[in-house]
């Protein structure tokens, strides 16, 4: 990816015209494929750093959070820039089984680029 695409990207999905601190330092390494490990600050903006890569990237992501009601806001985030529903989810133990199959089913087709899991206790 250039410059110019990861640039076109954060626009599209996010609204922002330039990178906030270390994270498009951060969005060229995922990008490449390396291996990421990254520390910032509450408000440094880390969720961009693996949300944006998974949006221009082929998959889905899978993030593993055990706090749901952070799940719940990075999904209707992703969801509020998107004009596919099913391109952000959450898989825990709110959801009932038609949720579920929702979820699988975006999943299967493609259309799911982000998936927040919880892990198990």
């Amino acid at each position: 990816m250039n410059e110019i695409d990861i640039h076109a990207a954060l626009k599209k999905y996010f609204g922002f015209s330039q990178f906030k601190g270390l994270q498009e330092g951060v969005v060229k390494n995922i990008l490449k494929g390396n291996n990421t490990f990254v520390i910032m600050p509450t408000g440094g903006g880390k969720s961009l750093c693996y949300q944006l890569p998974s949006l221009m990237q082929e998959g889905t992501a899978i993030i593993v959070s055990p706090l749901i009601a952070l799940m719940k806001n990075q999904v209707d985030a992703i969801r509020g820039v998107s004009a596919e529903m099913g391109i952000a989810h959450v898989l825990n133990s709110s959801l009932n089984k038609t949720e579920i199959k929702q979820v699988k089913k975006d999943i299967k087709e493609g259309t799911t680029k982000l998936l927040y899991v919880a892990p198990n206790p």
